[in-house]
């Protein structure tokens, strides 16, 4: 009987959490019978994995990810259950764990865009922090026999940073829609007015304040749905409009599954500024919603897109607004449909097949 660990104590994290709530909820239908579970999780979260995994074991512990912590207390608990195989499922980790581990690596955005505007910190502990940040990421991804990442791009960007040497061991696999979102349903909308739609956080890289100045300059006949944490960053970005640019935006927090759904299904279209993705979440579920897509030209989107959307220069304001005006005007709008490989089913067959290989 073979042992594997799993670290979920992201479990309800946005972006990492959607992956890991559907890679638990795929589990059952791909793990052999020979092969035991243990997940690490916050104690809030044991009864989701109790649920989505019955026959599973769950370790809960207090430690959280880039901490101190990490470093000792979940150290420690790895090392006691002597798990065959470890997934840590984020950038972060024990760094002095060196039995055997695969690494899921999300993205490398905090190493290619360094920025202080990124972190509730003051600089000398963002520095510090970042500092030691790329320390454990270089050994993870040193240490792990397998490195899983969401798209090509982001291996790319890995071999980039660290050499040919790791190429072998990094395999690219793309995600999908969540089955929340599948089994939700659309209600009325309660927003009357045509819309853009923007799904994600608002960290600095998803650069949602440079849309909120260029979008309110196109003059649109649209306004623009922010859909989102309702948090510090949400907060120093309205903070710093006018009260004239927010009546061309409406902000949508803490949306429910059936919410969202009806937010997709209205909108006019996805809008996705950022300047940095590992994998862009959003994106897939406006292809599974058939609702066109506006997006900022940068690799991880081409390589998901193609060219059957609207793309403009993240950096220039011009360029979004000729986008939107270039959306408005078209009569036959371009959409892109879901590919089959942009599935969390796949995704999880695909990671159970790299730990039969490991462990």
């Amino acid at each position: 009987m073979k042992h594997i660990g799993i670290d979920a104590r992201l479990l309800f994290q946005t972006g990492v959490g959607t992956y890991l709530q559907n890679l638990l909820h795929n589990i059952p239908n791909y793990a052999p019978k020979d092969i035991t579970f243990t997940f690490y999780c916050l104690p809030s979260d044991a009864s989701f994995i109790q649920k989505a995994v019955p026959n599973s074991h769950i370790h809960t512990t207090t430690a959280l990810w880039h901490s101190w912590s990490e470093q000792t207390e979940f150290l420690d608990c790895i090392y006691k259950d002597n798990v065959d195989l470890m997934h840590f499922t984020y950038f972060g980790h024990p760094v002095l764990y060196n039995r055997k581990s695969i690494s899921t690596v999300h993205d490398v955005t905090p190493l290619l865009f360094k920025t202080g505007k990124a972190s509730t910190k003051n600089s000398l502990v963002y520095f510090i922090k970042h500092s030691a940040f790329s320390l454990v990421l270089k050994n993870q991804v040193k240490r792990s026999v397998a490195i899983i990442t969401p798209t090509k791009t982001v291996k790319e960007q890995l071999i980039q940073l660290y050499g040919n040497a790791i190429e072998k061991k990094i395999t690219s696999i793309y995600e999908g829609v969540s089955y929340r979102l599948l089994e939700g349903k659309s209600e009325e909308s309660t927003i009357k007015k045509p819309y853009l739609l923007y799904v994600g956080n608002f960290y600095p890289h998803k650069n949602v304040q440079f849309l909120i100045k260029a979008f309110v300059k196109s003059n649109s006949p649209y306004v623009l749905v922010l859909a989102g944490p309702h948090d510090f960053f949400l907060k120093r970005i309205l903070d710093l409009l006018t009260e004239e640019e927010k009546k061309h935006i409406i902000v949508k927090d803490k949306q429910s599954i059936n919410e969202l759904v009806t937010l997709y299904k209205n909108a006019e279209a996805l809008i996705h500024p950022s300047i940095s993705e590992g994998f862009g979440l959003p994106i897939v579920e406006a292809m599974h919603f058939n609702i066109p897509i506006i997006a900022s030209h940068i690799p991880v989107f081409q390589e998901l897109l193609g060219t059957s959307h609207y793309s403009f220069d993240p950096f220039e304001e011009s360029s979004i607004i000729d986008t939107i005006h270039t959306f408005e005007q078209e009569q036959e709008k371009k959409k892109n449909s879901l590919r089959k490989e942009f599935s969390f089913d796949e995704m999880t067959r695909q990671t159970m097949e790299l730990y039969l290989r490991h462990v």
